[in-house]
């Protein structure tokens, strides 16, 4: 069964994740992700862009660390060349807006490419999350881009308590544009994309371009940077430790 599921309807495309149980990415489903977003930029038909799961509580759980336990560092890497370097890459390029549509839980790598997009709009049940420091590996890409958009102190605090926070101070700290009951979260979001899919085609692309060029013009001198730091967390017993206690659903036992 496929992990992702693509649909085009009223000039929107509509990319949902389907990865059961919880949305883990993994190189497969992040291959699948990219080229429906580029099978979207290249669909003439197509005017905007919504990114959903059709998992019921779950947006995207993150990284899958029962295999990035099992993986080799040339697959970490490959899997974070994915995530880092490609699936931004896809979303920088694109010629039409797009738009994460976040219920549920939303957490580590899933934020990752929640903020790809160029809004996000929440149910108001959502929640949010960079968990990975209290598994033992680090969301170092996060450290580039996240203290832009709330601030220093504030990254700080979500990047490394690890704590779980609501869609209300999401929209607070501006990593949410609109906030919205959970049963009309979708409507919500196809009428905002289809405010964008009226807007003239080549003005918008055009401004698209340059807006995605101001703001995250220096996105790919931190990426070596962070994929390094992320290998090299990962690589340390206490990543090993930390994985091997999410699997095994138990509390990590930390040695110095």
């Amino acid at each position: 069964m496929s992990s992702i599921r693509y649909k085009v309807r009223d000039r929107l495309a509509e990319i949902r994740l389907c990865h059961a149980p919880v949305n883990a990415l993994d190189i497969e489903v992040l291959d699948a992700l990219i080229a429906a977003l580029r099978r979207a930029d290249a669909d003439p038909q197509v005017r905007a862009i919504l990114l959903a799961s059709d998992l019921p509580g779950r947006f995207c759980a993150g990284l899958d660390l029962k295999r990035l336990l099992a993986s080799s560092p040339t697959q970490i890497h490959a899997l974070l060349s994915r995530l880092y370097i490609q699936l931004y890459d896809t979303q920088f390029q694109l010629s039409k807006p797009s738009i994460s549509v976040v219920s549920g839980a939303v957490r580590g790598g899933g934020m990752t490419v929640a903020i790809s997009s160029d809004m996000l709009v929440c149910a108001d049940t959502a929640t949010f999350g960079y968990p990975e420091i209290d598994v033992g590996v680090l969301p170092a890409i996060h450290y580039a881009h996240l203290p832009r958009i709330v601030g220093k102190h504030r990254a700080f605090d979500l990047l490394f308590t690890g704590r779980i926070f609501d869609a209300g101070e999401a929209r607070d700290l501006g990593l949410v544009a609109r906030v919205c009951a959970e049963d009309v979260l979708m409507d919500r979001a196809r009428e905002l994309a289809q405010s964008l899919a009226a807007k003239p085609r080549e003005v918008l692309a055009m401004g698209r371009r340059a807006f995605v060029y101001a703001t995250d013009g220096d996105y790919r001198r931190n990426v070596a940077a962070a994929v390094e730091v992320f290998c090299n967390a990962a690589a340390t017993p206490q990543a090993r430790e930390g994985m091997l206690a999410f699997a095994e659903k138990r509390a990590p036992r930390w040695t110095d």
